[in-house]
């Protein structure tokens, strides 16, 4: 099993910047990307970025590559998402996510593609 905490989100004025974390622990070797997801209320969960753990590619949401950022330091099993330029409707609670598939089923997009998630953290963005 892999357990992930996410930590990071908070209150924040449109404009500023969060970034936030998430922690793996356990069965760490055995995940093969990391991902970033957020819901809304009333929304569907909704990718945001992934990270490959072997070659560290990064993939992101369209909407979101120009302000949002995946990083990981695997020597602490930490990967970061820091965001910049918030906007109110970023505001979400955001998921961290962990694939421990060795082949692709879905797609890092798809949150089927995922089987550890973290509690979630809620970001706020004022306007």
């Amino acid at each position: 099993q892999v357990q992930l905490v996410e930590s990071g989100g908070g209150l924040v004025q449109a404009g500023g910047s969060l970034r936030l974390s998430c922690v793996a622990s356990g069965r760490t070797f055995s995940t093969y990307a990391m991902g970033w997801f957020r819901q809304a209320p009333g929304n569907e969960r909704e990718f945001v970025a992934a990270i490959r753990r072997s070659s560290g590619n990064t993939y992101y949401a369209d909407s979101l590559k120009d302000r949002f950022t995946i990083s990981r330091d695997y020597a602490k099993n930490i990967v970061y998402l820091q965001m910049n330029s918030l906007k109110p409707e970023d505001t979400a609670v955001y998921y961290c996510a962990a694939d421990s598939n060795l082949g692709l089923a879905y797609g890092y997009a798809d949150a089927r593609e995922y089987a550890h998630w973290g509690q979630g953290t809620q970001v706020t963005v004022s306007s």
